[in-house]
This record gives structure tokens, C-alpha cells and sequence, in this order.
């Protein structure tokens, strides 16, 4: 019997033969995550179902020393869930018990394949919610928001996923078992649970989550100011936080997106012949909430928007925000492939970063839609293209890394809330320096020795392994 038979036939005692996957057919799903830029066809998938089973894979792959990589629903967008040919997909969408939730203390214990929207429903009977909203909630696990250190619309005022973990039991790339942070938020003199949010699955694999609740707001006011231009939208972003409001949110949406919006299933009454909308939040005690939105409203008029207005039921508000987390979806009409960016700038930069996107499109003469999270400088141009046509896929490229390099120009970052993953590692050598770059190599190698989870990725990855994943057509 083979080397690859074997720890085969081992992983199907481990889950069964139903959840262990190497057929041609099921391996396609799984070739990429959302961003399908890159693609790997894995030798197996394994799924397990509890704990313990995640633990006996784990170790089963160490001792082998076969690369794989933890995967939730497989929508994060920048390649972070992809393994390199002859690796391992640890698929962990079924492992999605919520064991714990205490609504005194004010927290959850999840496994990682919970649903980010599911643990929002259950929160909400008790008068609870989990904060992190990321626009794909009603699909992408806890797990996967975790790894890339989701945020979401609503990040502005509640912070990402790495302000609402209080702890994770994790096995490492070694199969040890540890517990990493602390129900009561005690301070550790090492925070490795800091270091695991946003770690992209490189350092451990979650086994259980442990994450902060809070309560669900007396009242919430929507607004949404429609704009002549983008840079109207922005410079009104930029004078509602100079006047110390705080909103919940504060989102962004161009014209291209409006009109996919309203031409989608997702259609929720914007006005189409804007130039750009602005979406607001505002939450609190009932007896303050009017008057911070009517000061939002103040400075919204300042810069003379087309139109302005409150959502005027809750049924409204709903359909709003339907709008604006199915945006991305409704991107589908534009074109076969889409290549949904990630990077920031500082907020006073918004104007200036979005010009730039604006001339890249011309230059390009590729579509771009922009909707972004305005009040935290993330932004998110969506390249609509057809990957077939090898030209488009060339100029997509090279105008999402001259975009990124602007945002690093203007004194931003390359990345908010989706990750390094395979799409930005050839870039993180223009913003850190070599030594930093070295020193969270080591760092990872602690728990990740041989570097078989997540191999190289969130840092930049040697030319043999870099060589191992393709873009866009063709298979390896």
C-alpha cells in the first residue's frame, strides 16, 4: 500500500468514508476560496465533526507531515483558504454547536464552523448580539472571521472580531492542545489570543471560540444621504467623525453599485442617478438617539446632498441594509469574474484614494464598482472582468497591486479585514521591513514548526512555494 493509501484510509477511520472527499468533482469546490484569483486542487478534504476528531486529523497530518490548511464556508477573499497541490483541506463547517451561551456574563463558547448570523439569532433571545457583522454574516463561520480578523459596516463604533474574542482552545500545527486567552479577559503576560486573530490560520486551528456579547441597542436610526459624486460621500464622512459623532456605521456605495443593487434581487429604492450614497447607523438610549441622527443630518447638509433621508420602519431599515451586504452578490451581474480589493487609508485620505481608483478604471478600461466601509478608511473597489480573456486577468492584477501601493503611499495598509492570503504576500516587503518580516516567522514557527498549516501564509512565501499556486485559468 502506498504512503498517500495509507493516511488516507486513516483519515476515513477518523470521520467516516462519507466525510472524507477525493473525488474530482467534490475537490472542484473547494480549488479556491471567493477569490478565485488563485486556485489548487487539494489531494483529499476531510471533514470532521467534533472535537476530538479535529484533533486526530491534525496529528494524523503532522506525523505525516502533509501541508493543509482550516477552512470555514470558504468566503474570505484573498486566498487564505487554499492548500498547495498534495495538501489537506481541514473543512470545519461541521463543527457548529454553539456549547455555551451565558447571557448574565455576557458571552458565547462556539465551535468554529458556527455561522456568524446563527449565533445572532440565538443572542438575540436573550437581548444579545454578536458585534462583527462582515457583509457574507449570514454564510461565513466564526472560525473563518477569526482567522482573517473580520470586521464588517458596523466595525466603526464596535471594533473587529479581535475586540470580541475573550479566548480560543486551539491545537497547534503539533496536535498540542492549549487554551489561549481568558473567559473573564484577565491580562496574560503573552496574549496569544491576540496573535491568533488575524493570524490566517498559520498558527493553530480553533477548536472553540469564547466571545464577547453585548446588548442589543434601545433604538437605531438609518440615514442615507444621496450624493452627486463619490468624493461628496467622503468629505461628509469625513465631517461627521471631525464633530466627534460616533456612528455605528458609515458606508459608501458608487453609482455602479447602486445599479447593480437595484437591478438585483437586492433592491431596496436607491435613487440610481447618484453619484455615490452614504449609509449611516446611529444606535443608543432612546432619549439620546434623535439627537445625535439629527446632527449627523446637519453635517450630511453641509455638502449639499441630492437627497436625504431616515429609513421610516424598521422594514425599511432591514431592506437597506439588505442592500448594502447583498451589494457584493449583485457585483455578479456585471461581469463572470469579480476581484473584490482590500486596503486602507486614513479617513482624511478617503477623497484622494478614491480618485486614484477612479484613474486606474480609466486606464484600465476594466468596470470597477466601489462600496466600502467609509468611517474606517477600508475600501473595497470591485474589478468586474472575465478571467477567460487572459489581457483582462493581466490588467486586474496590475491595477489592484498599483491600487494597494497607493494606499501604502498615502500612509495606509494593505489590508482591513480580508487577510493577506495569497493575493497581497509578494506586497508586504513594501510595507514592513526585513526584520519585522523575520521576526513574525519566528513567531509563527513556535507553534507552526515545520510550517504544514497554512504554509507561508499572511507572509511573504518562498519562490518554491509561490510557484505552487496559478492564477485564474489552467489547472496544475
Amino acid at each position: 500500500m502506498s504512503r498517500k493509501k495509507r493516511w488516507l484510509r486513516r483519515l476515513r477511520e477518523i470521520v467516516g468514508k462519507e466525510y472524507l472527499l477525493t473525488d474530482p468533482a467534490s475537490l472542484l469546490a473547494y480549488e479556491s476560496d471567493a477569490l478565485t484569483l488563485f486556485r489548487s486542487q487539494p489531494a483529499a478534504v476531510v471533514l470532521p465533526a467534533s472535537e476530538a476528531e479535529c484533533i486526530a486529523v491534525v496529528r494524523l497530518l503532522a506525523a505525516e507531515k502533509i501541508p493543509f490548511t482550516a477552512r470555514g464556508a470558504g468566503t474570505g477573499l484573498s486566498g487564505g483558504a487554499v492548500v498547495e497541490p498534495g495538501g489537506v483541506v481541514l473543512a470545519l463547517s461541521r463543527m457548529q454547536k454553539i456549547l455555551t451561551l451565558d447571557p448574565q456574563q455576557g458571552f458565547a463558547v462556539v465551535e468554529p464552523g458556527v455561522v456568524n448570523d446563527d449565533l445572532n439569532r440565538e443572542a438575540a433571545r436573550w437581548g444579545l448580539r454578536y458585534a462583527p457583522d462582515p457583509s457574507s454574516q449570514t454564510v461565513c463561520t466564526l472560525g473563518g472571521n477569526l482567522g482573517e480578523n473580520a470586521g464588517g459596516p458596523h466595525c466603526f463604533k464596535h471594533g473587529m472580531t479581535s475586540q470580541h474574542v475573550l479566548f480560543a482552545k486551539v491545537v497547534t500545527a503539533t496536535g498540542k492542545v492549549e487554551t489561549w486567552g481568558d473567559a473573564h479577559s484577565v491580562p496574560e503576560d503573552l496574549d496569544l489570543r491576540g496573535f491568533l486573530v488575524g493570524s490566517e490560520g498559520s498558527v493553530a486551528v480553533a477548536l472553540q471560540i469564547g466571545l464577547r456579547l453585548i446588548p442589543k441597542p434601545q433604538a437605531i436610526v438609518t440615514l442615507f444621504a444621496a450624493f452627486d459624486s463619490i468624493a461628496g460621500a467622503c468629505a461628509a464622512v469625513q465631517s461627521i467623525v471631525a464633530q466627534g459623532l460616533m456612528p455605528v456605521a458609515l458606508e459608501v456605495m458608487d453609482q455602479r453599485a447602486i445599479r447593480a443593487v437595484e437591478a438585483s434581487v437586492y433592491r431596496c429604492g436607491l435613487p440610481t442617478d447618484a453619484g455615490a450614497i452614504l449609509l449611516v447607523d446611529v444606535e443608543g438610549p432612546e432619549n439620546q438617539i434623535q439627537e445625535e441622527a439629527e446632527a449627523v443630518e446637519v453635517a450630511l447638509q453641509k455638502h449639499r446632498p441630492m437627497k436625504t433621508e431616515r429609513a421610516q420602519s424598521p422594514e425599511q431599515r432591514r431592506a437597506l441594509w439588505k442592500g448594502r451586504k447583498g451589494a457584493g452578490g449583485a457585483m455578479g451581474r456585471l461581469g463572470p469574474d469579480s476581484y473584490v480589493m482590500d486596503g486602507v487609508v486614513p479617513r482624511s485620505k478617503l477623497v484622494q484614494i478614491m480618485a486614484y481608483v477612479e484613474q486606474v478604471e480609466q486606464e484600465t478600461d476594466i468596470p470597477v464598482a466601489n462600496l466600502f466601509h467609509a468611517g474606517d478608511g477600508n475600501i473595497h473597489p470591485h474589478f468586474s472582468y472575465d478571467s477567460r480573456d487572459r489581457s483582462q486577468a493581466d490588467k486586474v492584477e496590475a491595477a489592484g497591486a498599483k491600487i494597494l501601493r497607493k494606499c501604502l503611499e498615502l500612509g495606509g495598509s494593505l489590508s482591513g479585514e480580508h487577510g493577506i492570503g495569497l493575493e497581497k504576500e509578494a506586497l508586504l516587503q513594501e510595507q514592513f521591513e526585513p526584520q519585522e518580516l523575520a521576526l513574525m516567522e519566528r513567531l509563527r514557527r513556535v507553534f507552526n514548526p515545520e510550517d504544514l498549516l497554512n504554509r507561508g501564509r499572511g507572509l511573504p512565501l518562498g519562490s518554491g512555494c509561490a510557484e505552487a499556486f496559478h492564477r485564474h485559468g489552467g489547472r496544475p
